[in-house]
């Protein structure tokens, strides 16, 4: 049932996709944004509802360092339509010039500069704050799993790192942690979605699977041949390569299929 819909969504998807925003206000699924408290803070979140009858497992989606924008929050519909509730932090909440997020940023460079200067443990305390606001949703059966692209692929592999309860992480062409200590403390089972053609990223695969599968811990990365940095974005560009296209599509097939096994 949920990959029969999946199925139908990835062909509507293909005729939107192009245009993130338009695939945004075209949904069929409920969308809201809700603010999450961290402290004396507040994380703006955008929240997607499957059209499913039973209660299912919350995605927490991590962005690109380009921050929440479109393009992330169309992300989580297309997983939304898999049949999941996916629940996406705005992870430059508060930090824009004017108090905003992402959208009140001037450039994506600017969005960019200001995130790389983000206090780790910060993000941390977002992240885990997300996790205990998706275990709350009532429409929500407590399973909670992460999934991360790009500057948010690293900050899954980290987040699994300081968090045991969450139930699968997958990290889309993210590095893992440089400390291999931090390997030590992850219990989640890392699936690792990565391009052929992304050396900077693929460099570091060699070390983290060593340091996983001296430790017993279950980390599966798949490249796929061909395809560059950010395939997950580029693969549904009108001027998209043939081989980014390609690993789109079969990354969300397995994703999908990853997902139906929590």
């Amino acid at each position: 049932m949920r990959y029969s819909m999946f199925l139908f969504f990835l062909i509507s998807f293909a005729l939107v996709a192009q245009n993130p925003l338009k695939q945004l206000e075209e949904s069929p699924r409920h969308q809201e944004w809700v603010s999450i408290p961290v402290g004396e803070q507040e994380l703006q979140s955008f929240l997607v509802y499957p059209e499913v009858s039973d209660k299912v497992p919350v995605v927490i989606l991590i962005h690109e360092n380009r921050g929440l924008n479109d393009w992330a929050r169309s992300m989580a519909d297309q997983i939304a339509a898999m049949g999941y509730i996916v629940l996406a932090p705005d992870l430059l909440s508060g930090k824009a010039p004017d108090g905003g997020g992402t959208s009140a940023f001037k450039n994506s460079d600017a969005a960019r500069t200001t995130l790389y200067a983000l206090n780790p443990d910060q993000i941390t305390k977002g992240l885990q704050a997300t996790l205990a606001y998706g275990k709350q949703i009532d429409a929500a059966n407590a399973k909670v799993a992460v999934i991360g692209f790009c500057w948010g692929g690293s900050q899954t592999f980290r987040f699994v790192s300081n968090e045991d309860q969450l139930a699968a992480a997958f990290v889309c062409y993210g590095t893992g942690p440089k400390n291999e200590e931090a390997y030590k403390t992850i219990k989640t089972p890392v699936y690792g979605f990565y391009g052929g053609n992304d050396n900077r990223v693929n460099a570091t695969i060699e070390k983290s699977q060593k340091a996983m599968e001296g430790l017993n811990k279950v980390y599966i990365p798949v490249i796929y041949e061909g395809a560059g940095h950010g395939f997950f974005r580029a693969g549904e560009a009108d001027d998209a390569s043939e081989a980014n296209k390609k690993a789109r599509k079969e990354g969300l097939e397995r994703l999908e299929k990853l997902l139906s096994t929590l």
